[in-house]
């Protein structure tokens, strides 16, 4: 594999972030399996050619890759050493699916408050295994790590909380997990369009099959804090569009919520929220090809979600509208248990309302933004997503 084009102080040189991921791991060789090698590399050329990083966005990246690659290192050493982790049983999660910006942080959130469902937090996700120097039983660090990670975000870019409710400790999507391997969605922080047309093309079972495993050792390390056993996985990012038909072949007893809302109203915050985390990187990204890469990709990916569903049994599936879930939210939460075959109790009734009431959504600020910034309009987004919109948008009584 050719080395990218630049020069010997590059940050982003695959075999020394592999060498020095290594050394931080005490010397652990095995990054598990996968062809996280060959996606490294494409990606690492595609950031040096078309992202326009800047250098304090080299080396948060570097930073962010090599803190995947260590995870990597030590999962599967733990593995190794532990095989009782992958006997651990996540087979059946209720995973929320929909366009970025249609209730999934908050229906997440609301079922994540009932002990009866596993969830990971941002910090889990985030610092999926333990610090060198740190029992599995022991978090303190990483749950300190996130929480000043978290504080530092929002003192950088404060319009984040208008886009995303972030907190360290809150139940947050396994993006963060699936990215580590390497086969993810980068284009959520960087204009990277060759390794996003190279992913398209790339089966992406591996993906799943890693995220299971990370879940297996989250769960595992849950039972060794003495947490309570749960009895399913509460999962949800919009990436899962995209690859629905892998998640059920992996996750063979998944059941997953389907939220709706009308693309020119979620397209268009999307490709702010993505601006947003782009600003992080590079010093001057082009609004515009942020909305027209990411008004394409969820195109594509509604398109492939409604195919899925039609070849599948239609109990696999619940709709829910984002109007619904901000209006009646324990409406769709009965909805929603009793798609899950669970009983709503007055238990998890009262968390909810415990969780609602200490984060009201007219207490967030407005999120502030107009399409045409992002090279998007009305008339455009209702042609592009007609299907979805006529099925799920436009018929919907």
């Amino acid at each position: 594999m050719n080395t990218i084009d630049c020069d010997d102080t590059a940050v982003l040189d695959v075999e020394r972030l592999l060498a020095q991921a290594s050394a931080q791991a005490g010397g652990l060789a095995d990054f598990g399996p996968g062809n996280y090698r060959e996606a490294l590399e494409v990606l690492a050329g595609s950031l040096a050619r078309e992202a326009g990083l800047s250098p304090q966005g080299e080396q948060m990246l570097q930073g962010k890759l090599q803190a995947q690659l260590v995870n990597r290192l030590v999962i599967q050493d733990y593995c190794r050493r532990h095989p009782e982790i992958l006997q651990e049983r996540v087979e059946d999660p209720l995973v929320i699916v929909g366009l970025p910006r249609t209730g999934t942080t908050l229906l997440q959130r609301m079922l994540a408050t009932d002990a009866r469902f596993c969830s990971a937090a941002w910090w889990e996700t985030r610092y999926p295994a333990p610090l060198p120097g740190e029992g599995e039983g022991d978090a303190s660090r990483r749950i300190a790590l996130a929480r000043e990670e978290v504080a530092q975000m929002i003192r950088f870019i404060p319009d984040i909380l208008a886009i995303h409710p972030l907190d360290a400790m809150a139940a947050d999507e396994e993006f963060m997990l699936m990215e580590h391997s390497f086969l993810c969605a980068m284009d959520s922080y960087a204009n990277v369009p060759s390794y996003t047309a190279w992913l398209a093309r790339q089966d992406r079972t591996e993906v799943y099959a890693y995220l299971k495993t990370m879940l297996q050792f989250l769960q595992w390390q849950k039972r060794q804090r003495g947490e309570a056993p749960a009895q399913r996985w509460v999962l949800k990012t919009p990436q899962h569009l995209h690859t629905l038909d892998i998640l059920f072949k992996v996750f063979p007893g998944a059941q997953v919520v389907l939220t709706h809302r009308d693309p020119a109203q979620t397209i268009p915050s999307m490709a702010s929220m993505a601006h947003t985390l782009w600003k992080l990187y590079a010093d001057a990204p082009d609004a515009v090809t942020v909305g027209r890469q990411w008004s394409e990709q969820m195109r594509r990916g509604t398109e492939h979600a409604m195919a899925v569903r039609d070849s599948l049994p239609a109990a696999r599936f619940l709709d829910v509208r984002f109007g619904d879930t901000v209006s009646d939210p324990f409406g769709v939460a009965r909805a929603v248990y009793r798609f899950a075959g669970m009983p709503l109790t007055e238990a998890a009734r009262a968390g909810m309302w415990a969780w609602m009431e200490s984060n009201p959504r007219n207490q967030r600020a407005a999120h502030a933004y107009t399409p045409e910034r992002f090279g998007l309009s009305q008339a455009q987004l209702e042609r592009d997503f007609a299907g979805y919109r006529a099925r799920h948008i436009l018929n919907c009584n």
